[in-house]
Order: C-alpha cells, then structure tokens, then sequence
C-alpha cells in the first residue's frame, strides 16, 4: 500500500521547543501522525500522514469498554552530524504483533509498519532535539473502534503513530531511584497479558504505583502473582540484579515483558564476559545478598530510560540500601554503551542500529 501524506501548512505548526532542559517526557507532540484503518474483510487500507490532530470515536468504540487497546515505545536519535538513527525498532514491530496476536487484533505488516515510522520520522524531523540524552519518543498504537456493545473481538481497528520530543523518564535523570516492592498486589499472572504491551496491565499498576509515591518511592518492584516472592518487573522496565558475579533477571515465562534493552543488556554483558543468568530470584535470595554484602549493584531497563540505577528498596516495612545507593560500575558502562550505540558514537556490533536518514 502506498502511504499518503497530508502536510500541515506551515502556518498551523506548532511552536518548537527552545530549552531542551525542560523536556520531561510525554508532554510535547509533534504536527503529524500516521493513521491506518482496519475492517474484518478488507484488511488494513487507508495508510495516511495527516495533521496531528484529536481522535474521534463513539461512545460504544469497544476499546473503551473491553479494553483492546496495544502499544508501543521507540526513540529516534540524532546523532553525529545530523544523521537519524533508530535502535531496534523491527523488534518493536515484531512485539506488537505479538500483542495483537494476544488480543485478538490484526497483525501490521512489518515492512509497511517500518516505512511508516521512517516517512513519519523524517518529515518530522526537526522536532528532533539536539541535547545529550534527547530524542523523538515514538507511540505506536492500536484501538478497537467498532462501535459496539457485547464482549467479542471488534471487527473494526484503528493503528496510528504518534512522536515527540523527550528528556530524561525520571525527574532525577540518571541517578539511583528507590524503589517499593508490594507483596499485596500483583500486576499481571501466568497465562495473562503480561507478557504484551497492552494498556489493561499497565492501568493494574496504578493503584500500588500511588502508594509507592506516596511514600516516597519512584516505582514498584512486582513480585509473581502465585507466591508473591519472586522477582518480576519494576515499574515500566525490566528488572536486573548483579549478586556476586552473576547478573540475574527474571525469565520469560508469560508474566513480564520481553524487553528490547533487557535483551540488549544481556547480549552486551555477556559479550563482556559477565555471568547473566535469566531465572527465579526470590526477595529472600535479595535480602540474604544485602545482608552479607554480595550485592553490587542492582537496575531497571527499558526504552524511555535505557536503565536506571536502584539505590534503594522499600520491603517488609524496611528500607533497604543497595551499593551505598550509588550507581554501580556495571550499570553506568551499559546506560553510556546503549546510549552511545544509539547515537551513533560507537561501533555497533550487533547490528542494532539503523539509520534512517543522513
């Protein structure tokens, strides 16, 4: 299918952003976004860039009432020389098919997903920002928009792609956050969506996120759902604990998202020689570790913050410090090597990065 592309007068653009330290994340959009309709028996058809605008849906849309609703998250990088650049972005293609799949929601074809992003990239390409640690967050959408009541799949789909420009996820940028883990709620079990990107597992979050802020604390650590002792996510991010030599991080059995920068955490740290090892960590393995000092170092890892150092957690009444709350050695050489891969400052072996335009 050939994309169509409607462009915003000049005239009606927005204002750009004049102090990139101000960013934050998820608040400024850009002036253009992709759209493309879905209908049982004609398949996708209408792939369009048009003028950002508000959606319009009817009060029954069924992503309103049961929830088919996925996404995803990318960034476009700026990097030497004006040339832009994305990292791994066929591996967030091929995840969201996998929670359409689980959602009962039609696949996108990845070549026309991956030509979209670019078009849509490169004509807004000057709301990419310059600064160290910036770039063009990418959401890739999909809603159920058949206006009907009655729990079934929808036969009618909405796919889009919005883009702005972002700083750092955490208000204290890259520096160790504290962290609360809840043994009273869960966030998403064996057999469920845990394992997609689906809006459902992330609105099971909020409620324990706010006790955690509440207290103090900048995310929650997510135990499994059937013992509560396991570890499993923090927050929005994979979860990374460094025990003597070994790196451990939970497995992927169904309950927590498989990660693009957990994978590449784990390729880059074996290709150094560190131990990495994907299984059950019990809190009690954590608190043991704590207490007699084999514990180095401890990070999430995701796409909106790369990884974030954990100084601090929050369990059974007591806070606990891990590594004097400072940011381990290991985590800083994995946020500065992902970092400067996808920038294009550093030979990329794995072939992660790909330029999209010069």
């Amino acid at each position: 299918m050939e994309i169509k592309v409607i462009q915003n007068p000049l005239e009606k653009r927005k204002a750009k952003p004049t102090d990139e330290s101000k960013l934050g994340f998820g608040k400024i959009f850009s002036d253009h976004f992709f759209t493309m309709t879905y209908h049982t028996g004609q398949g996708w058809h209408d792939p369009l860039i048009e003028p950002y605008r508000p959606l319009q849906l009817d009060p029954t849309a069924m992503c309103l009432h049961y929830a088919q609703e996925i996404f995803e998250g990318m960034k476009a990088y700026r990097g030497k020389g004006g040339a832009i650049f994305m990292f791994r972005p066929m591996e967030n293609i091929r995840r969201m098919n996998v929670s359409a799949e689980r959602l009962c929601m039609p696949k996108v074809d990845e070549q026309l997903f991956f030509e979209a992003l670019k078009r849509l990239v490169i004509l807004e390409k000057d709301w990419i920002p310059h600064g160290a640690g910036t770039s063009l967050y990418i959401r890739p959408t999909m809603i159920a928009t058949e206006p009907a009541l009655g729990v079934h799949p929808a036969n009618e789909y909405l796919f889009f792609i919005i883009a702005g420009p972002v700083g750092a996820y955490y208000a204290e940028g890259f520096g160790p956050t504290r962290i609360f883990v809840t043994e009273e709620y869960c966030r998403s079990v064996p057999g469920g969506t845990g394992y997609c990107k689906a809006g459902g597992n992330y609105a099971a979050s909020l409620y324990a996120g706010e006790i955690a802020k509440k207290m103090g604390y900048t995310q929650v650590l997510w135990l499994d759902a059937v013992e509560r002792k396991y570890v499993e996510e923090v927050g929005t991010s994979n979860m990374f604990f460094m025990i003597g030599d070994e790196l451990i991080t939970a497995p992927l059995t169904g309950s927590i998202l498989p990660g693009v920068t957990r994978d590449s955490v784990i390729q880059l740290a074996k290709s150094w020689g560190v131990k990495v090892s994907e299984r059950r960590l019990g809190m009690d393995e954590v608190m043991e570790a704590i207490a007699n000092g084999t514990i180095r170092e401890a990070f999430a890892s995701g796409t909106a913050a790369i990884v974030s150092p954990v100084g601090q957690i929050y369990y059974q009444g007591k806070e606990y410090l891990i590594a004097d709350g400072k940011t381990g050695q290991l985590t800083n050489r994995l946020y500065e090597e992902i970092l400067q891969i996808q920038y294009g400052q550093k030979d990329d072996p794995f072939g992660w990065r790909i330029k999209i335009a010069d």
